[in-house]
Formats: structure tokens, sequence, C-alpha cells
């Protein structure tokens, strides 16, 4: 199949190097024209040590040419240019044409997942999400991975699967598309959670205690606005929130030890020298806690630490003294939902 990666980070070009090696022919678009010369010529990314571009990834920065000559586009940048480039790509964009966002995020103000920025300025597009435990540094070096991808429609979804699929790529389908962005979108703010935590010397009980009950959150508020409760207990949810607490390849852990060291979350970002999603999907997150009445309690600490300069000792203080509660209201002495966490 002939494939348009669009965008050439890091995740997008470890996607560009996966499938082509499934002998796919790889269009590796990026909006630098001096980047798109260096991939051409040295055939190495400069954040992706020791990988090697194949042959059958051809960089460019043509982006109509990169829309119109290839049959699936795969969005791979920050979700703060998924709009703009969207709306860039809109007016090539043909009817049906396959569009596989592996951008993970939501828009601040208007609270949308990306698939459905996508569709909101490109309707012809049959959108899909792809997620799941999956750091571009292993991706590229083919150690093995499993990701999930959720479509329209199971035809989409196989379709994209068998596109991904092989030995060290494994894919599976979920329909419930949503439930798949807010796992991928909010476990970046729990990450930061982590990180802030490990910069302030705390140990494995803290971090245990916060990808726990961070994934109590984003389930409790992801089955609020619709999803199915199985998507956080699987790749896009707890899998997805594991890696990026417990791994230093993790952007959102890098900056989150660098706050709780005393940094701001500006010059964090700074050091990290890469877009560090979970501090754009903080605010987002709190705002969708707030209009479906969903308690987010680590959410919250975060955005307090990261926005309004609450010391991050302060927040875990005042994260382990709130009012005494049930784990769930699955396992709780009484039925009412108020009782749980």
């Amino acid at each position: 199949m002939k494939i348009a990666v669009i965008g050439a980070g890091t995740w997008g070009t470890a996607l560009a190097v996966n499938l082509s090696r499934n002998h796919h022919e790889i269009t590796l678009w990026t909006r630098s024209i001096s980047e798109a010369e260096s991939l051409r010529s040295l055939r190495r990314h400069r954040n992706l040590p020791g990988v090697i571009l194949p042959e059958e990834i051809r960089p460019g920065t043509d982006l109509r040419e990169a829309v119109t000559e290839n049959e699936l586009l795969l969005l791979a940048v920050p979700s703060i240019a998924v709009r703009s480039l969207s709306k860039a790509m809109a007016p090539f964009v043909r009817e049906g044409q396959l569009i596989v966002v592996a951008s993970k995020g939501i828009e601040e103000g208007t609270l949308l997942t990306m698939t459905e920025v996508v569709e909101s300025e490109i309707p012809a597009a049959d959108a899909a999400v792809l997620s799941g435990p999956s750091h571009a540094e292993e991706v590229s070096r083919f150690l093995p991975t499993t990701i999930v991808v959720g479509a329209h429609s199971e035809e989409s979804a196989k379709r994209i699967q068998d596109v991904f699929m092989n030995e060290s790529f494994r894919v599976y389908l979920n329909s419930d598309m949503l439930g798949i962005e807010i796992g991928a979108a909010l476990k970046n703010v729990i990450a930061l959670a982590a990180g802030i935590a490990d910069g302030l010397g705390y140990g494995d009980n803290t971090k245990a205690a916060l990808i726990t009950r961070g994934i109590a959150e984003i389930a409790r508020l992801g089955v609020r606005m619709g999803c199915k409760l199985e998507t956080f207990a699987g790749l896009s949810g707890i899998g997805d929130l594991i890696v990026t607490c417990a791994s230093m390849h993790s952007r959102n852990r890098r900056a989150g030890i660098l706050i709780g060291k005393g940094a701001s979350a500006e010059e964090a970002m700074r050091e990290v020298g890469q877009v560090v999603e979970g501090v754009y999907a903080a605010r987002a997150g709190e705002e969708l806690g707030k209009k479906y009445e969903v308690r987010l309690p680590i959410v919250g600490e975060v955005n307090a630490v990261l926005f309004q300069g609450k010391a991050p000792k302060l927040a875990v203080r005042e994260l382990m003294l709130r009012d005494r509660r049930a784990e769930s209201h699955g396992v709780s002495y009484s039925i009412r939902l108020e009782d749980s966490i």
C-alpha cells in the first residue's frame, strides 16, 4: 500500500520504519525543508539513534502530493498541531479516504479528541485511531509491541490491522474509539504526576498508587462519557498508563521529574526539548471532569502544580488527606455512588 505518514517526529518516523517492514511505500511528510533534506541524505532521525531509514521511506514537504498520491494517511503530529494541519489537508482528501490518527490529546476549548478534530475539519475522511503502550524508541528498533486500533467500521479497523501488523507489532481491534482516545490523552497527565513523585524522591508505593488511582479517574470519566469500562483495562488504558509512568522514554515522566525537583512547567518542557502532551491535556482533562461532574483529584492537583504555582509536596499531601472513601462503588459497604472514590 502507498501510505503517507504526516509528521516526521520520533513517533511518525518510528511508525514509518515499522510500516516499511511490511513492504509499503512510505511518504514521510515534514513541513521543514531542512529536516526533509537531512532525512533523505543521512537516512537517520536525530532523536532515534542507531535507526536507519529504509529506502522505502521517502521524506518530503509537499502536503498536497502526500495526501493525493497515497491511499492511507497516518497523522502523527503533536496534538496542538492537529487542527491546523487537518485544515491544510482538507482540500486534498478524497471522500472516504482513511486517516489513522496516532496523535494523543484533547483540544483545549472544544474538548474534542484528536479524531473528532480531524472529522470537524475533514468531514470527507474516514477517521480512525491508533494507540497503546508504544514508545517510538522501541518501535523503531522492532522490539515486540502491542497496540490497539479503533475505527467507525469493522472493515476499516481490520484494514488498518492488516496494514500495520507484523512479528514485532501486534495490533488489536477495539470499537470504542472515544475510550481509546480518553485513555491516551489523560494517561499523560497521570504520568506527569508520577514523574513529579519521582522528582520528590518518593518510592514504588507512590508510583503504584498514582497508576492505580489514575486509571480509576480516567475510567470514571470515560464511563460517564459513554465509553466502555473494558477499554481502560486494555492497551490504551492501563497498558499505556503503566509504560508512560514507568519509562524514561516518556517525555511526560521526564518533565514531571524536573517539576518535582523545582522546575516550572515551561522550564521542564524546554529541558525535555520535545512536546510534553500532558501539559496540554491537563487543563482539558480538568474541564471534562467539570463538564461531566466527575471527580478527578490527581488531574486537579497536577493542574494546580502546573498553572497555579502549588508546591508539589503540598499537592501530594492534600491527595493523601482527602475525605475517606471506598475504593470503588462496586466494593463499597454502601451502594451509593457518591460514596465511591
